[in-house]
This record gives structure tokens, C-alpha cells and sequence, in this order.
């Protein structure tokens, strides 16, 4: 069935491998009590009207710190993991050029989004999310798209029949853009109403009828515009991912892992802890079906040997000791 993490190498010519791989458990162990923290204080008394010992001496310092830093902490420590798990399976240098390229990919098409309103829509950046990038795109966000996306492509290695034709990467990234969609269904109404960025939808009274219909806001304040964005956002940089690091690398190299299974669902449990407390009950019902289904698929997926040493499709794996 597949075991959640590579094994920690005792042989001192994987010394790298052996600390990517302790990075990666203790980075994804404190992204976890971090998402189980947050999602319990939003689930609960952090919903207004607040109860009065919010505001104590004993307890206003440490809400007002996980107000100004949890977001951002949360999020830098995920992709921390993300990267080390991917850097124990393929090594650093090709994670490292995947990381960039991923970064600059969707920080453009958020500055674009923020600056023009395409593709997602009309809408704006608080700054509870940490400095923001020429002032409109926190630079959390394009960190929180790459470790999405390694979770994602994980799931899809799990999951799909790894070949490396050009047919089977647009395959692996339309699926792998879905399962981003599928996250930001419960996302984006949870952060909308945390106030961690806003919607402002312009006047499209005059427009044809489907611009209307795409673009007002109709779903919790935002309009559908913000999936569809976010769906070909998440097929481009898929692709992009897929074309440094092919689809039987990932079947070999991660698809023996529950890691990614584990990092994707942590990041739905906020989001729908903050739909379901704060009255959105379909948005949050909708992410634990959209974001649950697929990893209980992919928990429950037969994968390769766990030691990456013996895999359906044939050569060993071996990361690379760049």
C-alpha cells in the first residue's frame, strides 16, 4: 500500500539524502500541528462573537501572533516539506530548478491576476498573508502553489499510467490542475472571509449574458471566473512541472510515498473547518468530497516497492547526489 516517507539512509555517501529526508518529517510534522491548531481555534472560538478570554493578557499576545504570522509560517513550513521530499526523491538541483520555475510561473500569473483581473477575476491581497510582492501578491502565495503542486502530481503518480508522450503529460496535468481547483473550491471562501484577500467584481450589467454568469459574484461573494483561472493556471504550471520532471519519474520515484496524500489533505483541514463554522456548509461539504476522494484514491492505490527499487515500469531509482 506504500509507506508515508522515504527511509533515512544510514550509509554516509547519502549523508544529503538522509538530512532532506529528516527535514522533510519534522517540516511536515509542525505544518501539521500547525494546520490542526489553526483549524481548531477557527473552527471554534475564533468566530465572532468572540468569547471574552480572547482578549486576556494570558492569550491576546499569542492570537495576535498566530493572526500576523500563522498564515505565512504555515505556509513556508509546508513548502519546506514539499521540497525536501521531492529533493530526497530526485535531488536537489532538479528540485530546485522545478521550485523556480514554479515561483516566477505563478507569481506572474498572480501579478497579472492582481494587476488586471485575468484570469481569475477582480480581486486583491490583504496583507495577513506576509510582504507582498510590488505590493500585491504575498510571497507566500506562489510558495503555497509549488508544494500544492508536488502534492498533486504525487497523487496523480499514484493514481494515473505514467508514460512521458506528450499525451499523457497533458493528461497528468489536467488532472493535476484539478486537484489545485479541487483545494481552492474550499480555499477561497474560507480566506475571503478570514480576510486574507478580497473581491471586488466590476459592474457587468451591459455584458453578454455568459461574461454575467462567469463573471458576478455568485459563489460567496466571488464569481466562477476564479476556478476557471485557477484550472488553467494549475493545467500550465502541471505541464511545466511535467516537462522538468516527467510523469515515470514520479510514478518511481514518489508514487511510492504517502507523503504528498498527507501534505494535500493538511491543507484542506482549515479551509473547511473555517466553511463549516463559519455557515458555508456547501463550500466546505464540497471540499471534503472534491479534496477527500481523491486522496482516499490514492491512499488506497497499489504503487511500486517503497524502496524505489523494484517498479512496474522497470528501471531503479535512485536520487541523485547533485
Amino acid at each position: 500500500m506504500g509507506a508515508f516517507a522515504p527511509p533515512i539512509p544510514a550509509d554516509r555517501t547519502d549523508r544529503r539524502i538522509a538530512v532532506l529526508a529528516r527535514v522533510a518529517l519534522w517540516a511536515i510534522a509542525v505544518h501539521a500541528v500547525s494546520n490542526i491548531i489553526s483549524a481548531i481555534a477557527f473552527g471554534t472560538f475564533l468566530v465572532e462573537p468572540y468569547p471574552a478570554w480572547v482578549a486576556t493578557p494570558l492569550f491576546l499576545p499569542w492570537l495576535t501572533f498566530g493572526l500576523l504570522w500563522g498564515g505565512q509560517l504555515t505556509v513556508l513550513i509546508g513548502a519546506v516539506a514539499g521540497w525536501a521530499f521531492l529533493a530526497s526523491r530526485i535531488g536537489l538541483r532538479a528540485t530546485n530548478i522545478a521550485f523556480a520555475w514554479i515561483f516566477v510561473l505563478t507569481l506572474l500569473a498572480e501579478l497579472t491576476g492582481t494587476h488586471t483581473g485575468f484570469p481569475f477575476g477582480v480581486y486583491a491581497y490583504t496583507e495577513r498573508l506576509g510582504y507582498r510582492v510590488f505590493d500585491l501578491v504575498p510571497f507566500s502565495i506562489p510558495t503555497s502553489w509549488f508544494y500544492m503542486l508536488v502534492a498533486c502530481l504525487g497523487i496523480c503518480a499514484r493514481l494515473l499510467p505514467a508514460k512521458d508522450d506528450a499525451t499523457s503529460r497533458w493528461w497528468w496535468s489536467l488532472v493535476g490542475g484539478a486537484l489545485l481547483t479541487a483545494w481552492d473550491v474550499v480555499l477561497d471562501p474560507a480566506m475571503v472571509k478570514t480576510w486574507h484577500w478580497r473581491w471586488t467584481p466590476p459592474d457587468l450589467s451591459d455584458a453578454h449574458p455568459f461574461v454575467r454568469f462567469i463573471g458576478e459574484p455568485i459563489v460567496y461573494g466571488m464569481p466562477i471566473t476564479n476556478w476557471l483561472g485557477w484550472l488553467l493556471t494549475g493545467v500550465l504550471v502541471s505541464r511545466v512541472m511535467l516537462w522538468l520532471i516527467p510523469p515515470t519519474t514520479w510514478r518511481r520515484a514518489v508514487a511510492p510515498f504517502r507523503f504528498p496524500i498527507v501534505l494535500y489533505a493538511l491543507n484542506g483541514l482549515l479551509p473547511i473547518a473555517i466553511c463549516l463554522r463559519q455557515g458555508m456548509i456547501p463550500a466546505g461539504i464540497a471540499g471534503l468530497v472534491v479534496m477527500g476522494v481523491p486522496a482516499w484514491l490514492a491512499w488506497r492505490a497499489p504503487v511500486p516497492d517503497a524502496a524505489g527499487l523494484a517498479t512496474r515500469e522497470g528501471s531503479p531509482v535512485r536520487p541523485s547526489s547533485d
